[in-house]
């Protein structure tokens, strides 16, 4: 079950807080509706709920609190709007890349695509999809870790009848399969048809907490609609058959030609109607909706809705039962506190006495005074509606205990609500494998790298004068980077591009969690990547020169060990400082950009800093690492250390080396950030 205690987001300004002290309980096994106009405050009550947003409150999910959940998405499903998927992604493909993250079997896809029906659409893109059954992919990622609690924010909005009620039925099943639904809805009608309790929200306050049926009888009233040229002449005609019937009908003009007959039946309005020769255009039975803020003057000084049944309303006619009188329909004092139980209060939650302000206060052992509250108004406040005894504004008098506890004093402010981050997914790699597989950006993107460099090399290849080495990696001097090294960066830079543009791992929180084994999942698989683009690079220019131009130019260079350990530390480096760049700047196209920024600008800054002038240099530096430290690496690793040196010693692999420690450490420092703010 889901319990709420003071909710209360920021305040916004000048304006009320969202969300003002909500409290309420969505039980087990039965479906809850938040209702409340546009505007209401349903959606932040959500996201304070799912602590998505800063307030004060707490909610207990079985118990717990969310962030004290180990799996949250296994106990809680959470819906807020549209699945935020890659539009050419496919469903199947979408859902096997969240069982990765849930740590759930990859089988469950396809369990919960047959559940809502999706199983003919499992290979069609994300970006077609219909409003419906996008609804139905939603439901499905909501139920892929199989949790007991389900949040959905107006999850028919924009459906049809039919897929409404068959969303509607969905939710039912998991209710009677022992879960809690809690979804929220502006239409009263809705509410009252699928929730077993509805707790109403207006101008961001509960101003109802009801079950199905109160709230029918309360908010919803049965009226004929009519359409007449003649309403004025019908309206009263049917005004007198009530008086000369003593029935309780209420009529009440909508404007125009229409009226809404309470209290009365078609056939008897058609019947009258035939009678009088009145020309009738429209007879139906409907449902009335008292409006949002009908019946709930304690919130916002509406009028009673009692009031509105026995006919008080502006521009009716009333026949039949004496209404009661108006200066019934006064609302509370909000400040009171109230109570449906008057016997429940114990002697902990009773306010007492101060002494001196009741006279005649009973002796010790005699019987308890009761407080008259008859002549108070009584306030239609959801379910405490008919039971709500209101509490003298003072004190209240109490025999079980003689301390003094005033009013006044107020009750402590509810926990403050932190905005956490997303929890990471617990199979990573796997996750991460499936989310670069499972769309084509990235055959692409190898596919045009490859095609790009074949023809550079053949160019340059014809134009001459580029030695053996640039020429099968395909880099003229004149470009900063090869294209098989700004196609690595592109991809390392997509690997979280994607995911701040398309954010399917936290769809409820709208970021991607900074956790160390995302980034070692995303590090590896760009490191793979740009190993086989390098690869395959190398591999096509070589081929296409020999087929073009002979063995002379495809012949391997003699040094061809250091030369392609440079050449693979190159792309792979480029492929993390894509990844890294775009993990701190949340976009795909920062990446690229840090990339591309490597050569352009950090690479003559470290030049000129190397060989500036200066009172003392470096030189001897390889040979004094060398003395020091390659003797007592066995096995000749020293030969490993001094090509991984040579490498570093480079202007591109030395400037590389800086952006990637000031990038991982830009990283490391946002993300220690988020998790301690």
């Amino acid at each position: 079950m889901i319990q709420a205690f003071g909710l209360t987001s920021n305040p916004r300004k000048e304006l009320p807080p969202a969300a003002d002290d909500v409290s309420f309980e969505a039980r087990a096994g039965r479906v809850t509706a938040l209702l409340g106009a546009p505007g209401a405050g349903k959606t932040t009550v959500l996201r304070l709920m799912l602590e998505l947003q800063q307030g004060r409150g707490i909610t207990h999910f079985r118990g717990r609190p969310l962030h004290r959940i180990a799996h949250p998405s296994r106990e809680v499903g959470v819906l807020l709007g549209d699945v935020p998927g890659h539009p050419a992604r496919t469903v199947r493909g979408h859902l096997r890349m969240l069982c990765a993250a849930a740590g759930v079997p990859v089988r469950r896809a396809d369990e919960v695509l047959e559940a809502v029906g999706l199983v003919s659409l499992r290979d069609e893109r994300l970006g077609t999809l219909s409003r419906g059954m996008d609804r139905r992919l939603g439901l499905a990622c909501v139920l892929l870790a199989d949790p007991h609690t389900l949040v959905l924010d107006d999850p028919a909005g924009g459906l049809s009848t039919r897929e409404s009620t068959w969303l509607h039925g969905m939710l039912r099943a998991h209710a009677v399969q022992g879960g809690t639904v809690l979804f929220t809805t502006a239409d009263p009608k809705e509410a009252a048809r699928t929730a077993d309790r509805v707790v109403t929200l207006e101008k961001g306050r509960l101003v109802a907490d009801q079950e199905v049926a109160e709230f029918s009888r309360t908010r919803l009233r049965p009226r004929v609609a009519v359409r007449s040229p003649h309403a004025a002449r019908l309206a009263a005609l049917l005004a007198k058959q009530a008086r000369t019937s003593q029935r309780s009908v209420e009529v009440v003009r909508e404007g125009g030609n229409r009226l809404s007959v309470y209290g009365g039946t078609c056939a008897d309005i058609g019947e009258i109607a035939f009678r009088h020769g009145i020309v009738v255009h429209q007879l139906a039975d409907e449902i009335g909706d008292m409006g949002p803020g009908a019946g709930f003057p304690a919130a916002s000084g509406t009028r009673d809705p009692s009031l509105a049944a026995s006919g008080h309303v502006t521009g009716t006619h009333r026949t039949g039962r004496a209404s009661r009188p108006a200066e019934a329909a006064s609302s509370l004092d909000p400040s009171r506190p109230f109570v449906t139980d008057p016997t429940a209060l114990t002697a902990e939650s009773r306010p007492t006495l101060e002494p001196g302000s009741l006279s005649g206060a009973p002796e010790e052992g005699a019987p308890e005074q009761s407080v008259d509250t008859s002549s108070t108004s009584q306030s239609n406040d959801g379910p405490l509606a008919e039971a709500a005894v209101p509490l003298p504004p003072r004190t209240l008098l109490s025999t079980s205990t003689r301390t003094v506890r005033t009013l006044n004093a107020l009750p402590p402010l509810p926990p403050p609500i932190s905005v956490r981050p997303a929890p990471s997914p617990l199979r990573p790699l796997r996750y991460e494998i499936r989310r670069a597989a499972g769309i084509g950006t990235g055959f692409l993107t190898g596919a045009v790298v490859l095609a790009v460099s074949a023809v550079t090399a053949v160019v340059l290849a014809r134009i001459g004068h580029t030695p053996q080495p640039r020429l099968l990696a395909a880099w003229p001097r004149e470009l900063p980077l090869p294209p098989a090294a700004l196609g690595a960066g592109l991809l390392g830079a997509l690997a979280f591009g994607d995911e701040f543009r398309h954010p399917a791992l936290a769809a409820d929180r709208g970021t991607v969690p900074r956790r160390l084994g995302l980034l070692a999942a995303k590090l590896l698989v760009s490191s793979a990547t740009a190993v086989l683009l390098a690869v395959l690079t190398i591999g096509c220019d070589a081929e296409v020169l020999y087929l073009v131009y002979g063995r002379e130019l495809a012949e391997v260079p003699a040094d061809w060990l250091p030369m392609s350990a440079s050449w693979i530390g190159l792309v792979v480096g480029c492929a993390w400082a894509g990844v890294l760049a775009a993990g701190v700047f949340r976009s795909t196209t920062a990446g690229l950009a840090a990339v591309a920024a490597v050569p352009i600008l950090v690479v003559p800054l470290v030049h000129q800093l190397v060989n500036g002038p200066s009172v003392r240099t470096a030189a001897g530096l390889p040979m004094r690492l060398r003395e020091a430290l390659l003797p007592r690496w066995p096995f000749g690793g020293e030969r490993y250390l001094e090509a991984a040196l040579k490498v570093i010693s480079q202007p591109v692999g030395g400037a590389l080396t800086l952006s990637l420690t000031a990038l991982l450490c830009a990283y490391l420092l946002t993300g220690l950030r988020s998790r301690f703010r």
